[in-house]
């Protein structure tokens, strides 16, 4: 690794209507390096990006960009991507029902400007395939692959513009263990390679596997360097600059959480894809969680966890769906969202910008969603009793905003995640199915989240958590299931499961 400087950010200020989301920010990226941004949501990590990738364009921020011992005053995206600076965001930027090769040229056409020459898309974008190790057809379309693949295919697409400098924002917070350590290996060898990344993750672990130097940001303002091979860049110590604390124990004790009857139980549930109506997702999977539980759901990605929770609020997933669901002993039909809400059932889904939330709306307006006739009066929604319902919620959950007129889409990941929570608490729910509450947020608005949870148990509610990460599944279930192909695999208590048991249950329900 280069002790060459390729690029470097001075004293990068930006400013939002009320807020300063970055405050005389520094940034230097060493060529040949990979490098990591953490921080908590709403630190400033991606906002500097932004602003290095020419997304907040020159005048809107000050303070200066040095690239490749050069001043760059970037305008818009094409002119970072004209000096090499790519930029992957977490969300994917692919067309579904388009081709790899389409999707990998998209805006960066092959040929002439009136004429695409196909033959030359599809060999080139099989080169870079080949590069990233994808083993697929570049004529594959994009819905047609799994979502560890996509990101390949972005980074991919990304080299086919000639990356120089790669960016990437919370690259593997949508896959799991296998594929996010076959990514992390790619970079590194794309290191080898000459090529300069800067990762975006809240998954502290990986960041200590992959990164040469960790630049932590806090409240928009940097707060130090870590180096591989001369500071400590152990997990604790990385939290301790994010957070400006030491965090002795990430997952929160409960005491005096008493668990008590049966809330709800699931008998030979079985769910169909919607399309291909003759394959099972759910296979004939009975379980049940007691008041006051925390019960979490473990499996890898496709073991159907999602696909079951979706399944059972509402129907909102699947086709010939069969079996029972019995909520305090007596079964009940839930045929629609409305009636599973009405039983007292919430489904807080894994996808809070794309089915959670309404991004384009204020957080008043977010809170009250699900539980509209508890703000109306004959039909009519009192704004007022609706603007006192979400305060309520925002400092109930500590929900950082500039008040519940704030639209959710300007809101940090972890306090959308709260939005998204306070939605289906103001419901009054007796069961809450969590799908991944803390994907792609901090270890700090974790340890909140968590906090909530154990405050819902508390309550006499009953919480299932489905999470990938295990250590996560570890410290707050009181019980665990293995999921797998759809089917449940194994059971254990939480105090007695570990991580080699709920693989090996996995691996052998694989085998059989």
């Amino acid at each position: 690794m280069s002790e060459k400087i390729l690029l470097e950010m001075k004293n990068i200020t930006k400013v939002f209507p009320g807020v300063k989301a970055l405050d005389d920010v520094n940034l230097k990226v060493k060529e040949g390096s990979i490098h990591a941004l953490v921080g908590e949501n709403g630190a400033g990590k991606s906002t500097l990006m932004n602003v290095l990738s020419g997304i907040y364009p020159y005048g809107t921020y000050t303070g200066d960009i040095i690239y490749d011992g050069e001043e760059c005053r970037f305008s818009k995206i094409r002119d970072s991507e004209s000096k090499g600076i790519v930029i992957i965001h977490q969300e994917l930027a692919l067309v579904p029902y388009m081709t790899i090769g389409e999707n990998m040229f998209l805006g960066n056409e092959r040929g002439k400007a009136i004429a695409i020459d196909w033959t030359d898309t599809y060999v080139q974008a099989d080169k870079y395939l080949k590069v990233v190790g994808l083993n697929e057809s570049s004529h594959t379309l994009i819905k047609d692959i799994g979502v560890g693949k996509q990101q390949l295919v972005e980074i991919a697409k990304a080299l086919s513009k000639n990356a120089r400098l790669l960016i990437l924002d919370e690259p593997t917070s949508s896959l799991n263990e296998e594929d996010s350590r076959a990514l992390l290996d790619l970079l590194i060898r794309l290191k080898g390679e000459g090529l300069t990344s800067i990762i975006i993750s809240h998954k502290l672990n990986e960041v200590s596997y992959v990164a040469d130097d960790i630049t932590v940001i806090r409240d928009g303002h940097t707060i130090e360097t870590l180096v591989k091979g001369v500071d400590d860049i152990s997990e604790d110590r990385i939290i301790r600059g994010m957070v400006g604390r030491e965090m002795s124990d990430r997952f929160p004790k409960r005491h005096g959480v008493e668990i008590g009857d049966v809330a709800m139980e699931v008998k030979n549930w079985t769910v169909h894809h919607p399309v291909y109506t003759e394959r099972k997702i759910v296979d004939d999977v009975s379980f049940y969680v007691r008041k006051g539980e925390v019960l979490g759901i473990a499996g890898l990605m496709g073991a159907g966890r999602t696909e079951l929770s979706m399944s059972l609020f509402g129907r909102s997933y699947g086709s010939g769906i069969s079996g029972q669901v019995f909520i305090n002993g007596k079964e009940v039909k839930m045929h629609s969202c409305k009636s599973a809400i009405e039983h007292g059932l919430a489904y807080v889904t894994e996808d809070r910008k794309g089915n959670g939330l309404i991004l384009s709306n204020a957080i008043r307006t977010n809170t009250t969603l699900a539980n509209l006739k508890g703000v109306s009066n004959l039909g009519v929604i009192d704004a007022d009793k609706e603007y006192a319902v979400a305060e309520e919620y925002r400092e109930k959950l500590r929900t950082k905003c500039t008040g519940v007129e704030q639209f959710v889409g300007n809101l940090s990941g972890g306090n959308q995640q709260k939005v998204l929570l306070s939605k289906w608490m103001y419901a009054e729910p007796d069961v809450l199915i969590l799908d991944e509450p803390t994907r792609g947020i901090d270890v700090g608005a974790k340890y909140e989240i968590y906090n909530i949870i154990n405050a819902l148990v508390a309550e006499g509610k009953s919480v299932i958590m489905i999470s990938s990460e295990l250590p996560e599944i570890l410290g707050m279930s009181d019980r665990i299931y293995v999921m797998n192909e759809g089917r449940i695999v194994g059971e254990f208590k939480g105090s007695e499961a570990t991580q080699e048991g709920i693989m090996a249950a996995i691996i052998k329900s694989s085998n059989d």
